[in-house]
């Protein structure tokens, strides 16, 4: 979307808790832009029909020494990111029924506050080494360009894709950005797939937007990911394999772009590499799980 474009129309920016939102990565992102910016809640999706509140559970906080319970619902925010432009954002669990009706009150409070376009924002657990860049998949309703294919998907989806294809029915367009965060490193907070999904989300608006203290944040969330392959030899294993996985495929992208002799040239270089890698391992003896298991669970908190 450029820069002119972004001026002159209304975007509605998605993240639910929950299933489409692994390490917090996707929601994040509405938060630290309220955080950022000049913003104000301007409307809620209630609680009532839409939750099972033996696993969304509503919270008792104090406000001033006295406890309130606060119930489940979806908050939508005005947010002003300077003089031309500003988005409306919400954030709240993904529902556990009525996922259709939600749906519906969504785009209503869309269509009250004019917005023609939707992009929602996920994270998801996958196969990747936290060495790397997270990938990053951009799923458009509007354009035939060379994003990654979400019509190739067939399994389970989460709200965003339904808002998305409903919204899509009813006029709107829409863009779904996902970022990938390591399986391997539990449910902590991800810093760095939230600050990609920004640079993502930036791209798509046009605009620079404000990236606070999440480069930071993402370098103490790498180094604490180091230091925990440190202490053991199986994770660091395996993420060896990842590192070896991303980097042949990037070099075969790469070389998509180069002449024959020098697509045949980078393609030996990788293959030499990965031998020398393999001499490594057997050298070693063994070969680690593909999975580890004393790596699940919740590790960047031990």
């Amino acid at each position: 979307m450029s820069e002119e474009t972004f001026q002159t129309r209304r975007v509605l920016v998605s993240a639910f808790e929950g299933w489409n939102d692994a390490c917090q990565a996707a929601s994040n992102v509405v938060r630290h832009l309220i955080d950022m910016y000049d913003s104000h809640e301007v409307a809620r999706i209630s609680c009532d029909g839409f939750y099972d509140y033996q696993s969304t559970r509503p919270m008792m906080c104090f406000v001033q020494g006295r406890g309130r319970i606060v119930w489940p619902e979806t908050t939508f925010y005005e947010i002003h990111i300077d003089d031309s432009h500003s988005i409306l954002a919400e954030v709240g669990p993904e529902p556990n029924y009525r996922w259709m009706e939600y749906c519906h009150q969504n785009l209503h409070i869309a269509e009250e506050y004019d917005i023609d376009r939707i992009i929602t924002v996920g994270s998801m657990f996958a196969d990747c080494p936290h060495t790397r860049a997270l990938p990053i998949d951009v799923y458009s309703g509007d354009c035939d360009c060379n994003c990654s294919g979400a019509d190739d998907h067939c399994g389970p989806v989460g709200i965003t894709t339904v808002l998305d294809s409903i919204a899509e029915d009813h006029g709107f367009e829409t863009d779904s950005v996902w970022v990938s965060v390591p399986q391997y490193l539990g449910s902590d907070e991800c810093a760095q797939g939230t600050l990609q999904l920004l640079h993502k989300l930036s791209q798509l608006l046009g605009v620079s937007l404000n990236e606070g203290d999440l480069p930071s944040k993402g370098k103490r969330w790498k180094a604490q990911a180091s230091m925990l392959l440190s202490c053991n030899d199986d994770l660091a294993d395996y993420v060896k394999r990842l590192e070896r996985q991303v980097d042949t495929k990037t070099l075969a992208d790469e070389s998509d772009a180069m002449t024959a002799d020098e697509a045949r040239e980078l393609i030996a270089e990788a293959e030499a590499y990965l031998q020398r890698e393999q001499k490594k391992d057997n050298h070693k003896g063994h070969q680690g799980p593909d999975y580890p298991d004393s790596a699940t669970g919740n590790a960047l908190s031990e």
